[in-house]
C-alpha cells in the first residue's frame, strides 16, 4: 500500500460533512458508473442513503463487478444497475423516464490521449454527443460533468471534446469540475509505473520537465460530491491546487515505495501525440475566485453563445457521420478557439495547419 499522502504532501481536499445532506433522498444516475472514479462515487452515494441510485456503465465486465461489490456490501436495495451507453438516447430517455433522476454525476468518457489522437471520432461521439444525449434526455436533471484540466487550452483531442462537454453542460445550467490525474486510477501513470516496478523497470516518463496535479481517488470523489453541493448552478470548478508535482518525482517516489532495494531505471521518451509538458486547470481567457467549499475554485470561463453552440454541433455531427476529419477539427476550432489540434490529428485529417475554418 503506498502512502500517496506521503507524495503529495500537502492537506487532504475533503468536502463539507454538510453536503452529504444535499445528496441524501434524492434520486441519482452515475454515468460510467464501472469506471474506477464512477464505481468509488457509486459506493460513497449509496452510503448517503439517495432514494434510489441509478447506475449506467457500457462495459459489461465493469458492471458485472460493480454489481458484485455492491452484493457484497449490502447495497443493492434501491439501486438499478443498466447496461448500456450515453450514446444511446433511447435508453437514456428510458431511464429518465421510470427513475426521475434529479441528479447526474456525469463519469462516463473516453480519456487516454493518445489512443483518442488516433480514434478521433469515437472521442467526438462520446465525449460530445453522448453528453448531449444526456443533456437532451434530463433537461430537468442537474448534471454534474466530471471534467479534466485538459480542456484548458487544450492540445489533444480529449481535451478539446471534453471542453465541448463543458459548453453543452453549463450551457444547460449544469455543474463541471476539472480534475487533474487520480492517481491509482485504471489506465492512470501511476498504475503504468506500477506495472513497470514489477517489471524490473525502466520506468517511461516522457520529459523531465513533465508535471500534473496528482489527487487521491477518495479527493476526486471528495470533490465530486462538493461541487454537486454548490448552491450556484452553471459553474465550472477546480480543485483549489497551485503547485503541480514533477511526474519524474512521483516516479522516483512509487520506486523507492515499491523496490526499495533496487535502483529503477527512468527513461524519458518524449511527449506523445496530444501531450503537453504541463497542465493547468484554467486557460488564459479565464479567471478564478474561491467558492463555497475551501477546496474548490470557481473558475469564470467564456461560454459559446447558445445559437452558436447548436450550429456548431449540428456541423459537427454531419462531419462525424460523413466521416469527414477535416470538417470536424475545423468545427471543434469553431467551439474551443483555444485549441490547438497535434502534428498527428492534423496529419490524419490530411491538414498542415494548426486550425482549419470553414
Amino acid at each position: 500500500m503506498i502512502d500517496w499522502s506521503a507524495f503529495l504532501a500537502r492537506p487532504n481536499l475533503a468536502h463539507p460533512a454538510e453536503s452529504r445532506d444535499a445528496l441524501r433522498h434524492a434520486s441519482v444516475l452515475v454515468t460510467g458508473a464501472g469506471g474506477s472514479i464512477g464505481s468509488a462515487l457509486s459506493l460513497r452515494l449509496a452510503a448517503l442513503e439517495p432514494s434510489r441510485l441509478i447506475l449506467l456503465e457500457s462495459s459489461e465486465s465493469n458492471l458485472f463487478a460493480l454489481q458484485r461489490e455492491f452484493a457484497e456490501a449490502g447495497l443493492l436495495a434501491d439501486t438499478v444497475f443498466r447496461l448500456g451507453s450515453v450514446a444511446d438516447r433511447v435508453l437514456l430517455e428510458e431511464i429518465f423516464s421510470l427513475y426521475a433522476p434529479q441528479v447526474v454525476f456525469h463519469a462516463a468518457a473516453f480519456k487516454h490521449v493518445p489512443l483518442l489522437e488516433e480514434q478521433p471520432f469515437a472521442a467526438i461521439e462520446n465525449n460530445v454527443f453522448g453528453t448531449l444525449s444526456l443533456v437532451g434526455a434530463g433537461p430537468a436533471a442537474r448534471i454534474i460533468l466530471l471534467s479534466t484540466d485538459k480542456a484548458a487550452s487544450p492540445a489533444s483531442i480529449m481535451g478539446a471534446t471534453k471542453r465541448v462537454a463543458e459548453h453543452i453542460v453549463l450551457g444547460a445550467g449544469g455543474t463541471a469540475l476539472r480534475l487533474g490525474n487520480v492517481l491509482a486510477s485504471h489506465g492512470s501513470v501511476a498504475e503504468v509505473f506500477s506495472r513497470q516496478i514489477a517489471a524490473g523497470g525502466p520506468l517511461t516518463v516522457t520529459s523531465p520537465a513533465a508535471s500534473r496535479y496528482f489527487l487521491t481517488l477518495e479527493e476526486a470523489i471528495n470533490l465530486l460530491v462538493a461541487a454537486a453541493c454548490e448552491p450556484e448552478p452553471a459553474t465550472l470548478f477546480a480543485p483549489a491546487l497551485f503547485t503541480p508535482h514533477l511526474v519524474a518525482d512521483l516516479a522516483r517516489f512509487m520506486a523507492h515505495a515499491l523496490a526499495p532495494n533496487r535502483v529503477v531505471p527512468i527513461e524519458f521518451t518524449g511527449l506523445r501525440p496530444g501531450d503537453k509538458e504541463t497542465e493547468q486547470f484554467w486557460s488564459a481567457a479565464e479567471s478564478i475566485r474561491p467558492a463555497t467549499t475551501a477546496s474548490l475554485l470557481r473558475i469564470e470561463t467564456p461560454l459559446v453563445p447558445s445559437g452558436d453552440l447548436q450550429s456548431a454541433l449540428a456541423g459537427l455531427r454531419g462531419a462525424v457521420d460523413a466521416r469527414d476529419l477535416t470538417a470536424a477539427v475545423s468545427q471543434l476550432c469553431r467551439l474551443v478557439p483555444d485549441f490547438t489540434p497535434s502534428p498527428a490529428l492534423l496529419a490524419l485529417a490530411g491538414e498542415s495547419k494548426p486550425c482549419v475554418t470553414i
